[in-house]
């Protein structure tokens, strides 16, 4: 039975977020925990990122820098470092006073960017699956959710299947209204792997001039694209500087996800905007991190570059034995997570597969359906996170090899 207030007689939690409950990386990563399973559900490192990294934050520390409040927007070597991060890697010139804003991680950024965009009965377009916060803040907000959803493809070449998730340009088109306040864009894309191209992002700019719509666009796994793909920040596409909000987050590439530090770049009066509502929320965070994350910005590409290879043979370990344990795989062009459809194994429900994995096989995954708003649309399902050290990688598809059985 609901718990009720004795005077207004209605349930205690807000009810735009009835329903949301607890997020399924904490249910599946406690299901870990109590079977002893291997965790590839929380798309968290099982390793520290780089020493010299770790050792700036610790200096930071010893010398008093960021123990006490730091500056609302952020410290201003962190901005300076995300500025000229952007600068170098995209030839995207921002301001690090007016155009850079600090946040506890991503997921802050995310919160704070509909919070401070969204009026109540707003639409807003996100591409399903999404990562769960998406909808939790858009409700918070007040705003109402359409999801345009990137469907399953599959292609043979030269005798391989080759399978995707795609984004239907047409779709996406008509899912805008004259509601429409804001595209919600992520890529490249948790949890399906896909990285849109240079062809489609120049088409979503297109469609955000057309009907001046703002966008915010979460590049966190910007660093991490395989076979050729290409990033490509909206931002950098004419006419979309000045309506995009981007999001990025030092926990992704570095691998210090516990530290929280993410950031938002934008026009000035954006930022005001997002820091409104930032500053209600936090306020800040992480200030000994912040002075850390600014050095780890500046590595030379060296890192960037054995960090990505790094965690391309991690993928192709797991889609190899994923797809030798039976699972119909599509192997990422982007993150460090695999989706798998769990049909090929005779299974359909992902929700139930992935309760009963840790007992049959040892091993932690995520139901993609809880990322769907079709629910049946993503039940068929799975994703496992790469992001571990090889020997556990090796060890869990050593154990999932039972399910070809």
């Amino acid at each position: 039975m609901a718990v009720m207030t004795s005077s207004a007689r209605r349930p205690l939690l807000n009810r735009r977020l009835a329903g949301f409950g607890t997020t399924i990386f904490a249910e599946m990563s406690a299901l870990a925990l109590s079977t002893g399973a291997i965790n590839l559900g929380q798309g968290f490192p099982d390793t520290d990122g780089p020493e010299e990294v770790r050792e700036a934050a610790v200096r930071a520390l010893r010398d008093g820098r960021g123990n006490q409040y730091p500056p609302g927007p952020g410290v201003p070597e962190l901005r300076t470092a995300v500025a000229a991060h952007q600068e170098r890697r995209y030839g995207l010139a921002y301001d690090p006073a007016t155009e850079v804003l600090v946040t506890a991680g991503a997921t802050e950024a995310i919160a704070a960017s509909l919070l401070a965009l969204l009026e109540p009965g707003d639409e807003v377009v996100a591409l399903e699956p999404y990562y769960d916060s998406y909808a939790a803040c858009i409700a918070m907000a007040g705003g109402t959710r359409v999801p345009v959803t990137l469907r399953p493809h599959e292609e043979t070449v030269d005798g391989t299947v080759h399978r995707r998730f795609r984004l239907d340009l047409d779709e996406l088109r008509d899912a805008i209204t004259d509601r429409t306040r804001l595209l919600l864009i992520n890529t490249p894309h948790n949890p399906s792997g896909t990285v849109l191209t240079r062809e489609e992002l120049t088409v979503i700019a297109g469609l955000a001039v057309e009907r001046d719509l703002l966008v915010v666009t979460d590049e966190v796994y910007e660093h991490l694209v395989f076979d050729g793909a290409e990033h490509v920040p909206l931002a950098s596409l004419p006419g979309m500087r000045e309506r995009t909000v981007t999001i990025g987050s030092a926990g992704k590439t570095f691998s210090f996800t516990g530290w929280k530090v993410g950031w938002v770049t934008a026009a000035p009066e954006l930022v005001t905007a997002v820091r409104s509502a930032k500053q209600y929320l936090t306020y800040v965070a992480s200030g000994p991190f912040q002075y850390a994350v600014a050095e780890a910005l500046a590595l030379p590409d060296a890192y960037f570059e054995a960090f990505r290879a790094d965690m391309l043979a991690k993928r192709d370990l797991l889609s190899a034995g994923l797809t030798e344990a039976g699972f119909g795989v599509f192997r990422p062009a982007g993150t460090y997570f695999v989706t798998t459809d769990i049909r090929p194994l005779g299974e359909s429900d992902g929700f139930a597969f992935c309760r009963a994995l840790p007992e049959r096989a040892g091993v932690v995954a995520v139901p993609n359906a809880v990322f769907y708003d079709d629910r049946e649309a993503g039940a068929p399902f799975v994703r496992f996170a790469f992001c571990k050290r090889t020997p556990v990688l090796e060890e869990a598809v050593s154990r999932l090899k039972a399910l070809a059985g």
